[in-house]
């Protein structure tokens, strides 16, 4: 009796710290506490990284954003795409459809004005807009499946008022095609270099006599 009386007290005491998760965690199986609803994630990078896959995806996720701008922007309450969007997506199109090997994901946000709720509908609506668009250019859209709202939990400026910069979409490469043949036959080389095969044969330029002269020999690495 008094172990039960000590228990219940316990449980009294988690519920008056006003913490529900500290109470439901125990109801809840091992580690879920810990987990965040994140567990996926660590898992596929750490499989990623086991796999040679993260070092693949690592070098494509620089190229990306060295090669592209990742982020449009968008008018108040708004998931309408202007020209200017456009004129990114169509460049983000047509580097998606070069690495058929590559997943996407896109993230859509919005500025802090407006409830919760609503800008996390308006976070996916834009997201869903850039998608839709990419796919009208050629991107394969069981490639750009994983659309995610983080409505206005990211803003890049922290202000209560209309803030364009917070408004907008971040495409990312986000993991690989597992059906598509070049992935299962592990040619990530051919995938990574394709546009740089000419890049393999150099022209030196040598010094000769007084001044600089430049040789025509090819050397190839």
């Amino acid at each position: 009796m008094k172990r039960l009386l000590a228990a219940t007290s316990i449980l009294a005491l988690l519920a008056g710290c006003g913490d529900s998760r500290l109470l439901s965690s125990w109801t809840q199986e091992a580690g879920e506490f810990l987990d965040e609803g994140q567990f996926g994630n660590p898992t596929m990078n750490n499989t990623e990284i086991h796999s040679g896959d993260r070092t693949f995806l690592t070098a494509m996720e620089n190229r990306f954003a060295s090669e592209v701008t990742d982020t449009v922007n968008f008018e108040f309450n708004s998931a309408r795409l202007g020209a200017e969007a456009q004129a990114v997506l169509r460049t983000q199109a047509t580097w998606i459809r070069q690495f058929p090997e590559v997943r996407f994901r896109v993230y859509g946000h919005t500025d802090l004005v407006g409830s919760n709720a609503y800008n996390k509908r308006l976070g996916m609506r834009r997201a869903r807009a850039v998608v839709n668009y990419l796919v009208s250019h050629g991107a394969d859209r069981h490639r750009l499946e994983a659309v995610v709202s983080e409505g206005e939990t990211q803003p890049l400026v922290v202000t209560e008022g209309r803030e364009r910069r917070n408004r907008r979409t971040v495409t990312e490469v986000f993991g690989l095609a597992s059906d598509n043949p070049m992935v299962l036959n592990g040619k990530y080389g051919q995938a990574l270099f394709r546009e740089y095969v000419e890049s393999s044969t150099e022209s030196r330029a040598e010094v000769s006599g007084k001044g600089p002269e430049i040789i025509n020999t090819t050397e190839t690495w």
